[in-house]
């Protein structure tokens, strides 16, 4: 087992880390921006090294920064939570060129799976229901063009090194192509470095479904079921909930079954998801794999009470995983709480928290790395805590959430605790009718 994990992370998340690790009786190294010299993370590791300022392409992306920290602090273990550096080959490289065991999927896996195009081709190689669409790299506008009309409108142009919605466009008639093309591509140019293309039929309706895996060096491969992801705003998840209130025991079967030969067909080590579009039909396609720990792995935790960072920390050991496939036997709803106005268009609101009050209470968890008096830095993601909730049924779930909602004061800053109140207050959130587009019609409340 490891001796010294450096969380190459900030925030929550580092946090959540180092917590597991101090359970399992490893060491931790906290680092950290100029920015966040006063976060949580850093006060609770058991050693902490500021790796530069707080631009993130000066610290968290600095691997050469990330990597000194891990010398002379001798980690031989990097964990990189999610964002930032942990779908990084080059990364993952690097740390196993200076033995250094990077908990996360190897480079090859890495680009294999990251890249959309060649994520895409894989699982069709597998077997998997894929969305119907281009085989591969769109070198032209005429290549576009052309398979648009073939495959019939609405399509969606996608970056092959997308991610966080960055890259996408969705495109319903023949006349818009061109400007989503070059629109979609300087995005992606700007966000990724890589323009590179491809396009896909747009599902219409759909639902984001992804199914949690766990893979082990020895070509084994469990499922620990599904997470709904669809309440979304441009591409970025609200709020998570398990078991999806649209799947049924056979659709579910079906989904994990599909994600465990997708995993054992790439020979996936390691905690990831595969992700799904699923249809008002209930037809699955794979949509993208994510070879990470996920923002709402706890709701799974809670369902089938498994602690997903410790089993990333013995997979990455060399220790095999059971082969033990999950169905929850509860119902848990993770909201996240960002530092935003959901009364001005969701814009972000860094500054000082005055004032906090967590919730508490059976069944209520808060994964947080802010305080009374913390000032959130305006250079990160606006995500400064996760609310989750856990009970018996849904309906006690969400009657729970409300009651933590109402409990959760923060001041000094604006958040999105009163769209979550609302959200939970929604008759097509109450009955488990949403898809992918509900945020486009929702309008706030004034209170």
């Amino acid at each position: 087992m490891f001796k010294k994990i450096l969380i190459a992370n900030r925030g929550e998340i580092a946090l959540r880390v180092i917590r597991t690790c101090k359970e399992m009786g490893i060491k931790t190294v906290a680092v950290y921006s100029t920015a966040d010299a006063d976060s949580l993370h850093v006060r609770f590791a058991d050693e902490a090294v500021c790796i530069g300022p707080p631009l993130s392409s000066e610290s968290y992306l600095k691997i050469s920064n990330i990597m000194a920290a891990a010398e002379i602090t001798n980690a031989d273990a990097i964990h990189p939570g999610y964002g930032f550096l942990s779908e990084n080959s080059k990364f993952s490289k690097i740390c196993a060129e200076h033995d250094i065991k990077f908990i996360g999927a190897s480079p090859e896996m890495i680009d294999r799976m990251g890249d959309k195009a060649s994520a895409r081709a894989t699982m069709k190689e597998a077997g998997i229901p894929t969305i119907p669409g281009s085989e591969g790299i769109l070198e032209t506008f005429k290549e576009v063009e052309k398979l648009a009309k073939k495959m019939g409108y609405p399509v969606m142009l996608k970056a092959t090194a997308g991610g966080g919605g960055k890259g996408m466009r969705a495109v319903w008639k023949e006349e818009d192509l061109k400007d989503a093309w070059d629109g979609a591509r300087q995005e992606a140019k700007a966000f990724f470095g890589n323009d590179t293309m491809y396009m896909e039929k747009l599902i219409e309706e759909p639902r984001h479904i992804e199914i949690q895996i766990v893979g082990d060096a020895y070509g084994k491969a469990c499922h620990l079921s599904e997470r709904d992801c669809s309440i979304q705003r441009r591409h970025q998840k609200l709020t998570e909930e398990t078991p999806s209130p649209f799947l049924t025991s056979t659709l579910r079967n079906k989904m994990g079954k599909a994600a465990v030969k997708a995993a054992e067909f790439i020979k996936y080590e390691g905690v990831g998801t595969i992700e799904f579009l699923v249809d008002k039909h209930k037809n699955f396609y794979f949509m993208e794999m994510n070879t990470r720990i996920q923002v709402e792995h706890p709701i799974t935790e809670q369902v089938i009470d498994f602690d997903l960072i410790q089993e990333q920390i013995l997979v990455a050991a060399g220790v095999p995983i059971s082969g033990k496939n999950y169905t929850p036997t509860m119902h848990s709803i993770e909201c996240r709480i960002n530092a935003e106005d959901p009364y001005n268009n969701f814009r972000p609101s860094p500054g000082k928290i005055t004032t906090l009050h967590s919730p508490g209470g059976h069944g209520v968890r808060l994964d947080t790395h802010v305080y009374a008096g913390y000032t959130i830095p305006s250079n990160y993601d606006s995500m400064i805590a996760k609310l989750i909730t856990t009970a018996q049924t849904r309906e006690e779930a969400i009657n729970k959430m409300k009651r933590a909602l109402d409990e959760f004061v923060i001041e000094g800053i604006k958040t999105t605790i009163p769209f979550h109140r609302q959200l939970m207050e929604h008759p097509d959130y109450l009955a488990g009718n949403y898809t992918t587009k509900f945020m486009e019609d929702f309008e706030m409340k004034e209170e």
